[in-house]
């Protein structure tokens, strides 16, 4: 029997490809009719990407894929969402199962699949997106979360410029979908998964995402579900993200550090490296006493840490350019509101195993502008310069 449109697509992303293709297998398995493809982008550096097709018996098909530009972006334009709107059209199959490359992120794909435009029409008329997974191994999570390695290291770049590290492109996977497939199989020879420890790790990265095992049962209803690209993305833009204050299990610890003052950046320049080490993963938005019109947002995985402008605060934009501002980044700012300076505030996320709060909470609070120094307000030292100037000045 011919399947309706749109086509239900499941997509199921991961850094530890032995964990994804598992997880693909038990959803090919619980969906006979179900048909994987993934793209192969171990060689994408010599211009040579292969799409693979296969279902619950074998490979269906290997084919090369020739680009214009070898790059994530052109696969998923020139080829993924073309494959899936004809094999759509064909209604052959009922479910696509899509297996993310290990370093692509699943936000990528999830909006390639929900906002392209096809011939005029938009991609939905072809595809649903039912679900988006991340698979992640058990006896490696808390490792590469606190690697120092970049994706390059590994063999797993997948652009000449490809700069990213290990840690932060697993933590995005981790914080995009609303199914986490926690995979306790290990390696043979490797640590022993600690599964308690895993799974309180990953709901505290995403609160918002199911942790389940590789079951069919399990990995069946997430393929029957939903997705929403937008409330997924708003959860991880640091402007609009509201994380609990603290939560706690076993020894990982998540805590929320909230201030009404502004950062003095000299002093919060040399604790960086102290600030950054003290977690595997911390996020959020921050201000900054030098710049106190510009938002900052804070991005650390591993030992890495990105600070970038992310726009204006609303308390710095004029009444009627409020309008121009998203809903979700105005109940954003409006939780954050206080009489005196706005949306101006702290809100940095971090979380760890064995995080001490206690030690971390007094060195970013020693950061902060003094009681003297907000009474005079901020100046910078004669002939000093700001660290922040060059990272706000290059931005877009």
């Amino acid at each position: 029997m011919k399947q309706a449109m749109p086509a239900r697509v499941a997509l199921v992303a991961g850094l530890h490809a032995d964990a994804r293709r598992r997880t693909v297998d038990r959803l090919l398995e619980a969906e006979p009719g179900a048909l994987a493809i993934h793209h192969d982008l171990g060689r994408i550096g010599d211009g040579e990407v292969y799409r693979v097709l296969r279902d619950r018996w074998g490979t269906v098909e290997r084919t090369r894929v020739d680009l214009v530009h070898s790059c994530v972006s052109c696969t998923l334009r020139q080829d993924l969402v073309p494959l899936l709107c004809g094999l759509a059209e064909r209604g052959e199959h009922s479910l696509y199962v899509v297996e993310a490359w290990d370093t692509v992120a699943p936000r990528s794909v999830a909006e390639a699949l929900t906002a392209t435009v096809v011939d005029d029409r938009p991609v939905t008329d072809w595809v649903r997106l039912a679900g988006v997974a991340a698979a992640v191994a058990a006896d490696r999570l808390v490792a590469d979360l606190a690697t120092t390695d970049d994706v390059d290291d590994r063999g797993l770049s997948v652009a000449e410029e490809d700069d990213r590290t290990v840690a932060e492109v697993l933590a995005q996977q981790i914080e995009y979908p609303t199914c986490l497939v926690l995979d306790t199989a290990g390696t043979a020879g490797g640590p022993a998964p600690d599964p308690e420890r895993c799974t309180a790790v990953l709901l505290q990265l995403n609160p918002a995402a199911l942790v389940v095992p590789p079951d069919r049962e399990a990995l069946a209803a997430m393929a029957e579900g939903g997705f929403d690209p937008e409330a997924a993305a708003a959860r991880m833009d640091p402007a609009t993200a509201q994380p609990p204050d603290s939560c706690e299990a076993g020894d990982v610890r998540t805590v929320t550090w909230r201030r009404s003052r502004p950062l003095h950046p000299d002093r919060l320049h040399r604790a960086l490296d102290d600030v950054v080490a003290a977690s595997l993963r911390s996020r959020g938005r921050f201000w900054l006493a030098s710049h106190p019109d510009t938002m900052l947002a804070w991005d650390a995985a591993g030992a890495s840490l990105s600070v970038e402008p992310c726009g204006p605060w609303l308390a710095a934009l004029p009444d009627a350019a409020w309008d121009l501002v998203s809903e979700r980044r105005r109940a954003a700012a409006a939780l954050d509101w206080c009489a005196e300076h706005g949306d101006r505030c702290q809100c940095l996320t971090f979380t760890g195993v064995g995080l001490d709060a206690r030690r971390l909470t007094e060195v970013l609070d020693a950061c902060l502008l003094t009681d003297e120094e907000l009474a005079q307000g901020y100046r910078r030292d004669a002939g000093s310069d700001d660290p922040f100037d060059e990272i706000i000045a290059a931005a877009p």
